[in-house]
């Protein structure tokens, strides 16, 4: 059995969750199911940052503990996860014991082998992003740009990474590594990013400023900078697991790219003599208008009102179709409903009762044994056989928005099929062929509607399983047997209606 690591970014626990994180969980957790169906041995990884700057003020400002404020959100991050139907295996939070320790020993090693020293930080520094500045980040007019937020000229001791020898060991392994980031031209942005000198990384930060962290072993007047902090939660959660490390994909935002993930991270992983992972995977942002959803701005989305009025499986569907992956996308209550209404509600949500309907009223709810094939079953069954092809090489690619689009081509095309066959017609005939035909196109209804929920499973799993359920399909085997046409329906018992979709309820007129 192959193993397959993916993560998520962990997310920092100084606000509530948003629609940002949850499409991140949701796209995990499809790659992850779609390597379980496949046979895969997955460990899948998620969890929340909760050291910095940023949580110790904002505990202040509560007037509570920092562990109190970190324990109160991130009870609310991952209470979130069950409600997205995130199949996650693992939740690491960077205050765990587990977690200290991996850092703490990573730090000592890298100063033992002269990889850290201290020297005097004279610069400008971000709270917003608890990062250090450089002149080159400042805008034409010589401000700062408004991701900084508030921005301080310092000047203190401190300890330091040496990043900048290992730059040209990094280029090498980029351009000797293509894919190494997906989508590919993410990785031509850090190759970019690189033509310019990098400067060593500042790892540490005063406990006289800031206390709220990992104290640096060999320094306890010093904690550990929140980002070394936190990258290395990927490999501390597995640390003592033989056969996982390393990852086969990090999922980030674009957001976080630059320089940790794609710079920091991988040159840690060099020098700490540790294997990188396989990729890293950068989803794009979700906007309105084209501007990315925040709440300083006031458009964010709750993602659990969406889930509360119309299910988990309809907003995982809407986000992974609607959405290609490593672009932005635009998200609005009406390209919902567009999506909601025409694809769940009328093309999957009306084959799923037409077929339980028919065959009730015509074969007293039991799949009939299929009779010679016709030439509108042989179309039907070639689509599947070519649609299946795409589906897995698309989705083995991530591009799920697409493999969904020819899925639900098909799905359009059993639809199309039941109208050509007309079995309330062949239901009324007497011709003993219109009867054989009548079984047959029962059964062809049943097993291509099956075989579209065996497809459905990674994304929309409940209604994927309530569909299996309603059509009597037997439960366990192989995931390539269960998209493979068969007759395994054949003789089952149907249920009579499942409402999975229900249409969306007008909003109730204002009273004056």
């Amino acid at each position: 059995m192959k193993s397959f690591y993916i993560t998520t970014a962990i997310d920092y626990v100084n606000g509530s969750p948003h629609i940002g994180h949850a499409y991140e969980k949701i796209l995990t957790d499809v790659i992850a199911r779609f390597h379980r169906l496949q046979g895969d041995q997955v460990h899948f990884l998620t969890g929340v940052d909760e050291h910095g700057q940023k949580v110790q003020q904002s505990a202040r400002k509560r007037g509570i503990a920092p562990q109190q404020f970190v324990d109160e959100v991130s009870a609310e991050f991952r209470a979130l996860l069950p409600k997205l139907g995130i199949s996650n295996d693992d939740f690491i939070r960077t205050t765990e014991e587990r977690h200290k320790q991996v850092v703490g020993r990573i730090l000592q090693q890298l100063f033992d082998r002269g990889e850290i020293y201290q020297a005097e930080y004279r610069g400008f520094y971000s709270t917003r992003q608890e990062q250090f500045l450089q002149e080159k980040d400042r805008l034409p007019d010589g401000t700062w740009p408004e991701l900084f937020g508030e921005v301080s000229e310092i000047i203190e001791p401190n300890y330091f990474f040496k990043l900048r020898a290992h730059q040209d060991w990094l280029i090498d392994f980029l351009t000797k590594n293509e894919n190494f980031i997906f989508p590919r031209y993410r990785q031509k942005q850090v190759l970019e990013f690189l033509r310019e000198p990098l400067n060593d990384l500042c790892i540490s930060r005063p406990r006289e400023r800031l206390e709220w962290g990992i104290p640096l072993p060999f320094d306890p007047a010093y904690v550990t900078y929140v980002w070394f902090d936190a990258l290395l939660n990927y490999y501390s959660a597995v640390a003592d697991r033989p056969g996982v490390w390393p990852a086969d994909w990090h999922v980030i935002g674009k957001d976080i790219l630059l320089p940790p993930h794609a710079v920091y991270w991988p040159i840690i992983l060099h020098v700490a003599g540790l294997p990188l992972p396989r990729g890293l995977l950068v989803h794009g942002w979700w906007t309105q208008s084209g501007a990315k959803m925040s709440k300083s701005t006031g458009n964010a989305v709750d993602p659990l009102d969406f889930v509360a009025e119309f299910g988990v499986d309809a907003f995982r569907y809407f986000l992974i179709r609607e959405m290609n992956v490593g672009q932005d996308s635009d998200f609005s209550r009406e390209q919902f409903l567009v999506r909601y209404t025409s694809d769940l509600a009328n093309d999957l949500g009306n084959l799923v009762n037409r077929t339980l309907n028919m065959t009730g009223r015509f074969a007293a709810g039991v799949v009939p044994v299929a009779g010679a094939e016709e030439e509108p079953e042989q179309e039907l069954k070639a689509l599947w056989a070519k649609t299946r092809e795409e589906y897995l090489a698309l989705a083995e690619g991530f591009q799920f928005h697409t493999a969904l689009e020819r899925l639900f081509v098909f799905i359009k095309s059993i639809n199309a099929y039941i109208e050509k066959r007309a079995p309330w017609k062949l239901g009324k005939s007497a011709d003993p062929a219109d009867g054989g035909r009548l079984r047959t196109a029962l059964a062809t209804m049943a097993e291509a509607l099956r075989l579209s929920a065996a497809a459905l499973r990674p994304v929309m799993p409940t209604a994927a399983d309530r569909i299996l359920g309603v059509l009597g399909a037997p439960a366990g085997g192989a995931w390539s047997d269960e998209l493979a046409w068969g007759t395994r329906l054949t003789g089952a018992r149907m249920a009579e209606a499942l409402v999975l979709f229900p249409r969306p309820q007008p909003a109730a007129p204002v009273k004056a």
